[in-house]
């Protein structure tokens, strides 16, 4: 891709806690229309990465820009409103909800008309068609009506990509959404990942290194809270460094 946009930036983001520096002077850029994936050993410091740019932790050192502002100092849920979606490593649905009530509770976040206090939400257009479009755009258009807690592992997962884009963000933050899902379910979330970046920029943190190397456009390999390398798979694949540190090479 050439010039590709760049919707979110971090740059030397830093996180101490304490005595113990869990990212150190970490940059990142992700571009529209790219997958970039963070890849790393547990306590590489991904989640903190992933936690300062969605907003839920702020950085010790550090900016962060989404769409081109500064929001450094910005809540999680104001990042949100500005385009920002984040699914996380535990299902965070409403198990008990069916999965357009799901999306449409999302979507109320990025729809709010307090000033409508006599409007049922349920019946607003606005949030009601981005739950019925990100649900149906997230492969569960068949199953809008059915609890999300009776919804297979793969498809809970889906569920919280859908609950993401009912926020209408540009910018995809997702912590492992393959874990425990089977072959079947990991080809569907793979393909469904490859058909959102056309319109996102999307930033995947996820352990299942098969997966990461046939969906990712640029990889970020971090070890005790550094960036060793950042490259287009088969680059990442060759480095020596990498190869050492983390795929197990010689």
């Amino acid at each position: 891709m050439s010039n590709p946009q760049i919707l979110l930036r971090g740059q030397s983001l830093t996180r101490r806690w304490g005595g113990l520096v869990a990212v150190d002077r970490v940059s990142l850029d992700l571009a529209q229309g790219e997958v970039h994936a963070v890849i790393g050993t547990n306590g590489a410091g991904k989640s903190t990465l992933i936690n300062m740019l969605s907003g839920e932790i702020p950085p010790s050192e550090g900016r962060v820009e989404l769409l081109g502002q500064d929001v450094t100092g910005w809540s999680q849920p104001k990042r949100a409103q500005a385009g920002l979606g984040r699914s996380y490593q535990r299902n965070t649905i409403y198990p008990e909800f069916t999965v357009f009530e799901n999306c449409r509770l999302a979507a109320q976040a990025r729809y709010p008309k307090p000033w409508l206090w006599w409007q049922d939400a349920a019946t607003c257009p606005d949030s009601g068609g981005a739950a019925h479009g990100a649900a149906t755009r997230a492969g569960l258009a068949d199953f809008l009506q059915r609890p999300a807690g009776l919804l297979s592992h793969g498809q809970k997962r889906q569920l919280e990509i859908a609950m993401c884009l009912a926020t209408a963000p540009r910018v995809l933050l997702l912590d492992e959404p393959l874990a425990g899902m089977g072959a079947e379910e990991t080809e569907r979330m793979l393909a469904l990942l490859h058909e959102l970046k056309t319109g996102h920029a999307i930033l995947l943190v996820e352990h299942d290194m098969d997966a990461v190397f046939r969906v990712a456009d640029r990889i970020t390999v971090m070890v005790n809270g550094s960036v060793i390398a950042c490259d287009a798979p088969e680059a990442v694949r060759s480095n020596a460094d990498v190869q050492a540190a983390y795929l197990g090479g010689h």
